[in-house]
């Protein structure tokens, strides 16, 4: 392995470039696992374990420019983690006498999901910072169009008429829940420490009267919560990580889904603040952003699916089921992190275009508003009649290219209707604007 090999990001402009893809390189991870370990001497010293000096020597050697990523990577293949290796290079860079506290009484898995844990807490840490400039962002289109009438689309056609402020409110009711999500997760996210077998029963050999309190002091060392049990095989924080990231991915995705749908050249109610181009059409501006977004949406249930699946951990500690987590949960960090980061840019740059929503109001010849005129008529001619006199008007609006309000005006059974203002699609919102009002009201 050559340094052209490592992981550039040429293939994920989704998150190349953001915080989380730093909070989630190898180098993040080398950290982590060396800030595990020192943590884990730190711990020891304090309950009487391991000498003041231990910690200053651990502490000192534990310095990721004096370690070889690569070797370590190469290494890791001969006991399948990448903790191995690098316990031994850190016991030889301690050197005596403090080398033997280096992983006293830990098991590879200890130090590796501990490092999981502080990668995931760092990472989620510019996420939340993002969905928070995102959800500021859509407040204000919430409230800036808390009545601009639009179309609003069922099963892709035409529906009843709705403003973009409720649109926009919607959005950021995802964006708020995405938020509340990842804040609890990152503050439950635990350290890991049992040992062996889950037992702690090799610090209790090294002299611990009280084995059962190291994980407590071992988490405070690392900011992470402490655990009630060691959960090598109870894998409960990690199939809590894939569930947020997976459904903050899914909110941020229906955000770009629908922009992606309003930006087409046909519709144009929106258009991203400066789209990306075309390396063959020189015209073309597209949705980059709600593009990229859309793409980490796609890939997050099947990242998360992986993780759920390795909740089957067999025995005190599985063959395969946790190894099989590094990867994916890592990947989805840096897919939420973009997606986040993106949607945040997104959202601060959307033009809107009023203009464009009004006239589309009138695409299907006032029968966006057929609900209203229906609801009207039925007491004064009974909902049969109604529904089968709209009906017909409706076959003739179409045929004719004709205005169903002008149609329906001509009709000596709506004499006693206010036809104009019933027809009028921008005074048929319902409670939009008291809902986008409420919904504002969330912090």
């Amino acid at each position: 392995m050559t340094s052209a090999d490592s992981d550039t990001g040429l293939l994920a402009p989704g998150w190349t470039g953001s915080r989380a893809a730093a909070e989630t390189a190898d180098a993040a991870f080398l950290r982590a696992l060396l800030d595990a370990e020192t943590a884990l001497t730190r711990a020891q010293a304090a309950l009487g374990l391991a000498p003041d000096g231990a910690v200053a020597a651990v502490a000192e050697a534990a310095d990721p420019g004096r370690l070889d990523p690569v070797s370590l990577a190469e290494r890791a293949r001969g006991g399948g983690n990448p903790v191995i290796p690098l316990v031994a290079d850190l016991t030889r860079a301690v050197g005596e006498p403090y080398g033997p506290y280096v992983h006293r009484g830990a098991t590879s898995q200890d130090i590796m999901d501990t490092a999981m844990m502080l990668v995931a807490h760092r990472a989620l840490e510019p996420v939340l910072s993002d969905l928070g400039r995102c959800e500021r962002a859509l407040a204000r289109l919430a409230a800036g169009h808390r009545d601009t009438p639009m179309p609003g689309r069922t099963l892709t056609q035409h529906a009843v008429p709705t403003t973009f402020g409720l649109k926009a409110a919607g959005w950021r009711s995802l964006v708020l829940d995405s938020r509340d999500r990842v804040r609890a997760v990152r503050g439950s996210l635990p350290a890991q420490l049992g040992g062996a077998a889950g037992t702690l029963a090799a610090f209790t050999a090294y002299g611990a009267e009280d084995a059962a309190a190291l994980p407590a002091a071992y988490a405070r060392e690392l900011g992470l919560r402490a655990p009630v049990l060691p959960w090598h095989t109870l894998r409960t924080p990690v199939a809590d990580l894939a569930g947020c990231l997976a459904f903050t991915a899914g909110a941020l995705g229906k955000l770009a889904a629908d922009v992606l749908t309003l930006s087409r050249t046909e519709i144009a109610e929106v258009a991203e603040g400066s789209g990306g181009g075309s390396s063959a059409m020189p015209h073309k501006a597209n949705p980059v952003r709600s593009t990229l977004i859309a793409a980490a949406a796609r890939r997050a249930p099947q990242l998360a699916a992986t993780l759920y699946g390795a909740l089957v951990a067999g025995d005190e500690r599985p063959a395969g089921a946790w190894h099989a987590e590094w990867e994916p949960l890592r990947d989805l960090l840096r897919l939420v992190g973009g997606a986040a980061r993106d949607a945040a840019d997104l959202a601060e740059g959307l033009r809107v275009h009023p203009d464009a929503m009004r006239e589309h109001l009138g695409l299907t010849h006032g029968l966006i508003v057929s609900e209203r005129l229906s609801a009207e008529l039925a007491p004064v001619l009974g909902r049969a009649r109604a529904r089968e006199l709209l009906a017909q008007l409706a076959r003739r609006a179409y045929e004719e290219g004709r205005d169903l309000g002008e149609l329906l005006a001509a009709e000596p059974e709506s004499e006693d209707l206010d036809v104009t203002a019933a027809s009028d699609p921008a005074r048929y919102t319902g409670s939009a604007g008291v809902l986008t009002d409420r919904a504002l009201e969330r912090r």
